[in-house]
């Protein structure tokens, strides 16, 4: 049950934009606000003693939503990508300070022998995760800020998922040239 339950809030979390988009139009006001609070209480309950580094976000979500529905006051839901960006952006960026790097313990989950060769390499690829969260979050808080919500949901629900499949495809590829050259 708790697998479904982790399986349902996660899927819930990267829709969140289209959901905020289709609450906003569709629900009596406040409405999404509530669901969404509701929904990021949960999984806070399945995940917290999992997945420790998200419980700052998750619980910064509650209290977006939770506000947006007292308050009535929507504008508060856009932000949620932001924090998101944010807490990605603090945890890789205090995995470079910290080591080893977040990208390097990714790949290790895969490739346990990795080459002591590899780990400048992993570095970089971190710092440049770290560069995507900034974008991503620079432009977050200016779709929450000065756009219209079609816009905010087409960057925040599809563009920004898009740029991190292709840092993240992009890499695993020029990963597997990497290493076969430096074996």
């Amino acid at each position: 049950m708790r697998l479904i339950l982790q399986i349902m809030t996660t899927l819930v979390i990267i829709a969140y934009p289209v959901a905020v988009y289709f609450g906003l139009q569709y629900l009596p006001p406040g409405t999404i606000a509530l669901l969404l609070c509701l929904l990021l209480l949960l999984r806070f309950m399945v995940t917290k003693q999992q997945v420790k580094s998200m419980t700052l976000p998750i619980l910064v979500g509650i209290g977006l939503t939770a506000a947006s529905f007292i308050t009535q006051r929507n504008d508060w839901l856009l932000f949620y990508p932001v924090v998101i960006n944010l807490s990605m952006l603090g945890l890789f960026s205090y995995s470079l300070m910290n080591g080893p790097s977040m990208i390097e313990r990714l790949a290790r989950l895969k490739e346990p022998d990795l080459p002591d060769s590899a780990i400048p390499y992993l570095q970089t690829i971190t710092k440049l995760w770290c560069g995507l969260f900034v974008v991503n979050g620079a432009v977050a808080a200016y779709t929450a800020i000065a756009t219209s919500i079609e816009i905010w949901t087409l960057y925040n629900g599809l563009i920004a998922y898009l740029l991190m499949g292709l840092l993240l495809s992009g890499e695993w590829i020029y990963r597997r040239f990497w290493l076969k050259k430096h074996e």
